[in-house]
C-alpha cells in the first residue's frame, strides 16, 4: 500500500488574479522608491547646498542612466526572463536608493543617480514585461491599472516622506525602511511571476520612419512627459523656495500631484470611452497649462496645491493615449510606430528637469514653471489640429 506524501503532489498553478496582484505589487514597489527619493530632493538640495542649475544637472543623470541601458536590460529581461530579471534588479534598486544619503557633494550624488537611473530602468523593462504577459494571461487590456499602481505608490511614498520628516527621521533610515518593504515583496511574490522560456535572437534591421503624424504624436508626448519630469523632480523644491511652505508641509506639493495622477490614470479607460482620445489631450493640454499658470501668478500653500493637483490631473492620460493612437497607425507597423513616438516622448522627462533647472538659474524657478505651462498649450493646439486624435 502505498501513501501520498504532500511533496509527491504536482505544483497547484497560481490563479490568474494572483499572479495579476504579484505583478501590480512590483511596480508599486518601484513606485515607492522612486518616490521616496523624489520626497526627499529639497532635504539633500539643502544638505549639499546645491543651486538650481547644479540640482538640475545632476537630476540630468538619473534619465541619462535610463538611456545607456535601454538596450541592455531589454537583452537581459530576453535572455534570462523578466521573472528572473526582475528580482535582482529590484533588490539593487533598493541598494543604491539607500546608498544616496551616503553622497556628500555634487559628484557623488551625480554618479549614484546615473546607477539609480540603470537599475531603475532594468526594473522598468522587467515589470513591464511582466504587465504585457499577464495581459495576454487574462486576454484583455489591464495594463492602466498596472501603471495606476505605480502611481499609487508614488502618493504613499510621499506620504511615507511626509512622516518620517515630520517624526525626525534622517534620510538613510527612511530609505532602508522601503529597502527592507521591497526584500519583503520580493520574496513573497517573486514565485508568482510569468516565466518565459529565452527568446532567440533575431537577425532583424530596425529603422524608423519618418512620419509627419508620429512626429506629432511625439511632440505631445514629449510636452506631457517634460512636465511630468519636471514635477516629479521640481515641485517639493518649489513648495521649499517660491511657495514657502514649513518644513513639515513642502511634500504637499508631490503628494497633490501624484494623487491626482494616479486618480486620472484609474479613471481615464471610462472618461476616454465617454468623451474620445481628442477631446481628453485637448482636455488635459488646458489642465496642465492653467495649473502651472496658477502656481506662478498665486505662489501661496493652498492655490499651490489645487493647481499641482489639475496639472497631475493634466498629464495622467496622456502617454497612454498617444501610445494608443501610435500603435494603431494606418501605415505604419505599431513596434516602428510605437519605437518612434516613445523615443520623442522619452526626450522630455529627459531634459525637462534640468531645464527648470537652466531657467531657473537665469531667471527665478517661478519664472521656470510658467515657460512649462506653455506646453500645455501646445498640447492643445496640435491635438486640436490632427484628425487622427479624433475617436
Amino acid at each position: 500500500m502505498s501513501t501520498t506524501t504532500l511533496n509527491d503532489a504536482p505544483p497547484v498553478a497560481p490563479s490568474k488574479n494572483r499572479v495579476r496582484i504579484a505583478v501590480s505589487l512590483f511596480y508599486f514597489g518601484q513606485g515607492i522608491a522612486f518616490a521616496s527619493w523624489a520626497s526627499r530632493i529639497p532635504q539633500i538640495k539643502t544638505t549639499l547646498g546645491l543651486t538650481e542649475a547644479q540640482l538640475g544637472t545632476i537630476l540630468l543623470m538619473l534619465p541619462i542612466g535610463q538611456l545607456m541601458t535601454m538596450a541592455l536590460s531589454g537583452k537581459l529581461v530576453s535572455k534570462y526572463g523578466s521573472h528572473k530579471v526582475m528580482p535582482i534588479a529590484a533588490i539593487l534598486y533598493g541598494i543604491v536608493l539607500c546608498s544616496i544619503p551616503f553622497a556628500t557633494n555634487a559628484w557623488q550624488l551625480g554618479a549614484i543617480l546615473l546607477l539609480f537611473g540603470i537599475t531603475g530602468n532594468m526594473c522598468n523593462i522587467a515589470v513591464n514585461t511582466q504587465g504585457v504577459l499577464t495581459e495576454e494571461l487574462f486576454g484583455k487590456s489591464i495594463m492602466s491599472s498596472f501603471h495606476g499602481a505605480w502611481s499609487i505608490a508614488g502618493f504613499t511614498g510621499a506620504l511615507v516622506g511626509l512622516a518620517t520628516m515630520n517624526l525626525g527621521i534622517t534620510t538613510l533610515p527612511h530609505f532602508i525602511f522601503i529597502f527592507a518593504l521591497l526584500i519583503i515583496n520580493i520574496l513573497v511574490n517573486s514565485k508568482f511571476l510569468i516565466a518565459t522560456k529565452p527568446a532567440k535572437a533575431e537577425k532583424k534591421s530596425f529603422g524608423l520612419k519618418m512620419d509627419k503624424i508620429l512626429i506629432s504624436l511625439g511632440v505631445v508626448g514629449f510636452c506631457s512627459m517634460a512636465t511630468e519630469g519636471a514635477m516629479f523632480d521640481w515641485s517639493g523644491v518649489y513648495f521649499h523656495d517660491i511657495v514657502q511652505a514649513p518644513e513639515n508641509l513642502v511634500i504637499l506639493g508631490y503628494a497633490s500631484f501624484m494623487v491626482m495622477m494616479a486618480t486620472g490614470r484609474f479613471l481615464g479607460d471610462f472618461i476616454i470611452a465617454r468623451y474620445g482620445r481628442q477631446r481628453i489631450l485637448q482636455g488635459s493640454g488646458i489642465l496642465m497649462f492653467i495649473g502651472m499658470m496658477l502656481s506662478v501668478a498665486f505662489p501661496s500653500l493652498w492655490v499651490c496645491v489645487l493647481a499641482f493637483m489639475l496639472v497631475g490631473l493634466g498629464v495622467a492620460c496622456n502617454v497612454p493615449t498617444v501610445y494608443s493612437i501610435a500603435g494603431k497607425h494606418p501605415t505604419v507597423s505599431s513596434g516602428i510606430a510605437l519605437a518612434m513616438v516613445s523615443s520623442v516622448s522619452y526626450l522630455g522627462f529627459l531634459i525637462g528637469p534640468p531645464l527648470i533647472g537652466y531657467i531657473a538659474e537665469i531667471f527665478s524657478l517661478r519664472y521656470s514653471f510658467g515657460v512649462f505651462a506653455l506646453f500645455g498649450l501646445l498640447m492643445f493646439f496640435m491635438t486640436s489640429r490632427l484628425s487622427i486624435f479624433k475617436s
